[in-house]
């Protein structure tokens, strides 16, 4: 079974405050884990510049943890250039996203509609990497946290907070999930 693994970059942690400054899609074959690029790409929202003061928008996370600049954003096409590419791939593929929630709460607010939604890596990994958490639960592992559980031979991966990066890491994590059956393609 193939489907989308999703991840977005923004600048803010909901979609009323953030605007959407870049995208990646990895299509998982599930049964051979054969990866491949669906998208990759900066995107730059109308508001993007109108939403933010400069000395914010230079401060957003994204720019300050990751390797993406304002400038690349300011210099990528527009959300109205990339949402029919987005559109078309979320309606042919099943997808799923780490912290799906986050992801597909802002594509939503901006008028993208997902065909078929799958569960969420990182809500499915909590009960198997079980990291204490409050009032005795298990918190949400981070994308590192699952990476470094489920490939411990493999140091040298520091997520970068690039769209097309994580999804494609986030995939490794969700074929690892799957293969213990921990995850479903349903």
């Amino acid at each position: 079974m193939k489907i989308a693994v999703l991840d977005i970059e923004t600048t803010g942690r909901t979609p009323k405050t953030g605007t959407i400054v870049e995208i990646g899609i990895c299509l998982l074959d599930l049964k051979s884990h054969f990866k491949s690029k669906l998208f990759d790409s900066t995107c730059r929202e109308v508001n993007f510049d109108f939403l933010h003061e400069d000395k914010l928008l230079e401060n957003a996370w994204v720019f300050q943890n990751s390797s993406l600049t304002i400038e690349d954003v300011r210099n990528g096409p527009t959300w109205e250039c990339v949402k029919p590419k987005i559109q078309k791939i979320l309606l042919k593929f099943p997808v799923t996203a780490y912290n799906k929630q986050f992801d597909f709460g802002f594509l939503q607010t901006r008028g993208i509609k997902i065909h078929k939604e799958l569960d969420c890596p990182m809500i499915k990994a909590t009960p198997v990497l079980k990291i204490p958490g409050f009032y005795d639960e298990y918190k949400w592992p981070s994308v590192q946290e699952a990476w470094e559980y489920f490939f411990p031979n493999k140091k040298d991966y520091m997520e970068e907070h690039r769209a097309y990066d994580d999804a494609l890491h986030e995939a490794d994590i969700v074929k690892a999930l799957y293969d213990i059956g921990a995850w479903k393609a349903k």
